[in-house]
């Protein structure tokens, strides 16, 4: 168990800088996953923001669908924000014809949900299990959980009451970007994922 946790942020489209910078300044070995001997090589996998249709084609080209189906089932932690969370929902609505998700998360999941780029937005967010502060979320053509089904469990939510962040396990997801507001307590938490993760590899 010595050493930094591995993590890896599936490198294939998408806000992949902005997660590695994040995850390096709370202390992770955060690379760049784009092959299936990469995954195989971390202790968990952040799926960023993006286009999903696009995360879903590539990661199909590239080998990647299958072992990351897999590691889901295995138990690896996985954080997926915007396009990440479509990627983890095992249901998605107004998908394009034929796209596809990795699954995980019991829930249902509205792609563009809150309309286009220009009407990107921040909201205050109240979060079960956090202290402190609300999350400063941003929200950039994100999708909305439409259902939440009882394996899973809604984390935070707006004001109208659409989640926004859900939990299922080892799985977290999240409708906004908190690695471009700044925000760290959910990389925190997937870290801690992470090192519990390890622990049950080594025991």
């Amino acid at each position: 168990m010595a050493g930094n946790p591995r993590v890896g942020v599936l490198a294939l489209q998408g806000d992949v800088r902005e997660h590695i910078a994040l995850l390096s300044r709370l202390g992770a070995d955060a690379v760049r996953v784009r092959r299936p001997d990469e995954l195989r090589a971390v202790d968990g996998l952040v799926i960023p923001g993006g286009e999903s249709s696009v995360i879903d084609k590539l990661s199909r080209s590239f080998g990647l669908q299958g072992p990351i189906r897999a590691a889901i089932a295995a138990g690896m932690p996985m954080l997926g924000t915007c396009a990440g969370l479509i990627m983890l929902a095992d249901t998605v609505v107004d998908a394009i014809d034929g796209q596809e998700s990795f699954g995980g998360l019991d829930v249902v999941v509205r792609r563009n949900a809150f309309g286009r780029q220009a009407e990107s937005f921040e909201a205050e967010l109240e979060v079960a299990g956090f202290g402190g502060d609300p999350v400063s979320a941003a929200f950039i053509r994100g999708p909305v959980v439409e259902s939440v089904g009882p394996a899973a469990t809604p984390l935070a939510a707006l004001d109208d009451g659409r989640v926004v962040a859900v939990e299922q396990g080892t799985l977290l997801g999240l409708s906004f970007h908190p690695e471009i507001s700044g925000e760290t307590r959910f990389h925190q938490r997937f870290l801690d994922a992470v090192e519990q993760w390890r622990h049950h590899l080594a025991a």
